[in-house]
This record gives C-alpha cells, sequence and structure tokens, in this order.
C-alpha cells in the first residue's frame, strides 16, 4: 500500500508504527540541471507491504526525517546513493547513516560493475521495471500517477533484494567489505569539500606549464566557490574549455578579455570583473607549489602495468571488477609511493602482498 505524506504529523505516525523494523528500503527523487546542489523533492520508505512517498518540500517534514536518516539502529537499504546523500544533506540537513548500497553488493557479490537500478531488479527477481518518468519534473506538485508508480518501484522491491545481496555477502565473508564502504561514502558525504587541486582531473590540462597549471586551478578554484555560493552548474559560473584557454594564454589587456570571453558561448554573464581578477593576480608562492599534472610519458609505465595485473590478477580470483578494487589513478598514486585513502581497509589487506614487492619503496 502506498501513502502519499504531505504533513509532519502524518509522517510521525507512521514512523511511529514501523518502531519495530530495522530495515527499510530508501531512495529519492532530486532535480540538479540547473543548480550546483541536488534539489530533493521526494522520498521513498518502504517496509514490506507499505510505501511511503514523502514530500519533503512541506514544511516541517525535513525536521521529522532527519533524526530517523541519523539512527543508527535501522539500516537503509539503497541504490547507488552518492547524490542520495547529497540530496538529503542539502535537504534535511543530514546524511543517512548505516546505509547498504544494493549497486556495491551486487558488485562485491560478483554480479557485475555499476549495475543499474532497473537491471538488477531484472536479475533478481524478472521484474521489468518501466523508465518512463526517470526526467520528470519531481518539483512540480501535484506529481501524475505514473510519477508515483515509478517511484514507488523505486523501493517496492529493495527488501527482497538486500535480502539475497546479505545472504550472498555473508556466505563470502564480504559484508564487512560493503559496511566500510557505507561508512567511507556518508564520511565523504558528510566532508563534502572542494577538491583542493582541480586542475589535475581536467586531461585539456596536459602540455601546460606550471605558472599556467598554477594558474589554471587558481581559476577551477574560484569558479567551484562561486558554483556552491550560488548554488548553479560549475559549467555555468566557468567551463574547463575557457578556464583552460585563459590559463594557456593569458590576455594582455581587460579588453582582449572580454573580447575573448564574447567569442565563447558559454562564457560567463556575470563575475567578469572577479573573473578578469582572478586571471591577472600574481600567483603566490603556495599557488605554485601545487602537485604539477601528471605527464604520462613520466609515467613507469612497466612498473604501472604490472601493478594492473596484479589488481587484475586478484579481482579475477574473488570475481569482482577490477575498478572496485583499484582504479589506475589509485595505482598511479601508489606509483609515486603512498597508498590513497580510497585503498586504505579491505582493499589494502588484499593488495599489499601483491603491490609491495612490485614497490618496494611505499612510504606511509
Amino acid at each position: 500500500m502506498n501513502h502519499w505524506i504531505d504533513s509532519p504529523e502524518r509522517l510521525e505516525a507512521h514512523f511511529a508504527s514501523w518502531s519495530g523494523h530495522k530495515t527499510v528500503a530508501l531512495d529519492t527523487e532530486f532535480v540538479r540541471e540547473k543548480t550546483y546542489y541536488p534539489q530533493l523533492a521526494l522520498v521513498q520508505l518502504g517496509v514490506p507491504g507499505e510505501i511511503l512517498l514523502i514530500d519533503p518540500l512541506v514544511p516541517g517534514i525535513p525536521e521529522v526525517l532527519k533524526p530517523w536518516l541519523l539512527n543508527p539502529d535501522i539500516c537503509k537499504i539503497i541504490h547507488s546513493p552518492s547524490e542520495d546523500l547529497q540530496a538529503f544533506s542539502r535537504g534535511t540537513g543530514a546524511v543517512p547513516v548505516n546505509i547498504f548500497d544494493t549497486q556495491a553488493a551486487a558488485a562485491l557479490c560478483g554480479m557485475g560493475a555499476g549495475l543499474g537500478y532497473q537491471k538488477l531488479i531484472e536479475t533478481v527477481t524478472g521484474t521489468v521495471l518501466e523508465k518512463g518518468e526517470t526526467r520528470s519534473d519531481w518539483l512540480k506538485r501535484p506529481l501524475t500517477d505514473s510519477q508515483c508508480r515509478y517511484a514507488a518501484d523505486d523501493v517496492l522491491y529493495l527488501h527482497q533484494v538486500h535480502e539475497l545481496l546479505s545472504e550472498k555477502l555473508q556466505s563470502l565473508n564480504r559484508l564487512h567489505w560493503l559496511q566500510a564502504d557505507g561508512e567511507r561514502a556518508v564520511r565523504n558525504a558528510n566532508n563534502d569539500i572542494d577538491d583542493p587541486f582541480p586542475h589535475l582531473g581536467l586531461s585539456r590540462a596536459q602540455g601546460l606549464d606550471h605558472r599556467a597549471q598554477a594558474l589554471l586551478c587558481r581559476l577551477l578554484r574560484w569558479r567551484d566557490t562561486k558554483a556552491r555560493i550560488s548554488d548553479k552548474p560549475k559549467s555555468w559560473i566557468l567551463d574547463n574549455e575557457l578556464a583552460a584557454f585563459l590559463a594557456r594564454s593569458v590576455p594582455a589587456q581587460y579588453n582582449h578579455f572580454t573580447a575573448i570571453l564574447d567569442r565563447s558561448p558559454k562564457a560567463p554573464r556575470k563575475f567578469r570583473t572577479e573573473l578578469w581578477e582572478e586571471v591577472t593576480r600574481e600567483l603566490t608562492d603556495s599557488e605554485l607549489a601545487i602537485p604539477p599534472i601528471k605527464n604520462v610519458d613520466a609515467i613507469d609505465k612497466q612498473k604501472l602495468r604490472a601493478m594492473q595485473e596484479a589488481v587484475a590478477k586478484q579481482a579475477a580470483a574473488l570475481n569482482i571488477p577490477e575498478g572496485l578494487l583499484a582504479s589506475r589513478k589509485h595505482l598511479e598514486v601508489l606509483l609515486e609511493g603512498h597508498w590513497p585513502g580510497a585503498l586504505e581497509g579491505w582493499r589494502r589487506e588484499l593488495l599489499e602482498p601483491f603491490i609491495t614487492p612490485l614497490m618496494p619503496v611505499l612510504q606511509e
């Protein structure tokens, strides 16, 4: 049975009736087309036989949801929750704790990497779900019957999936791996800060000299801060291509700078004076001390290949995706002599015996 919840009192009453349930299915619908942060538009909660479609736009409802989300005694079954956690953080001021990520669980069970919700449900239950409301305007009220059915389906089968995956993980002695990854996801959502070195992930920055890289890093940091404050997509403030161009070819005069922006259809209409100041201000010693973009030719490809083969062998033995165990980016950090934080815990325990012989000078 589905219930539309649009008052704090009704939500509190349902929570009171659910006091015996320690496992609850959870999902959200959010909108992120015109904002930096996902806008929480709907919360779906489910226990066997009952689903709540909760309107978080109603005053008072986020306050009722918050302590429930933070209750460590309730396991929240959720599929691929990274953006949902951000939406909850923004919409309720709380990041759910004690989560069971069904996508990650499926991968740890050997069912494949990055399984979508519809595919996972079809694989486990044989049910083919509709996809028609994926791009709906979830902020518009009232929601249509079709939207409500679609939203309810997103939690309807999660208990069945959870039961199957939990049993498989326990038999494989991997349930603690999933729990550790869930705890890390919650920590990351709570510590949602801008990347201090955003230039490192920009492929078009290859070939820039060090000063240009430092300027690019400054421009991207400025862009990210503006996007957060204004709650607008990063590309609306300054897109990557224009940022790289400005860092590579610093305009000599303001009129040259504005001419460049006028020629770019994605150039910012606001903040031009501020952006000009960022482009032309002298770089500081700390800005110049940033880590440089890794030159592909400088990577020890032989060692990297050996590490990739070790990861692939271990992943095959465990029947899990290689990328779930360690990505190329993680291995590149290992080549520098450091264990990245993402590989701490069970991943390091598995990989260290194979990686250490390949990198005898690894540092803590």
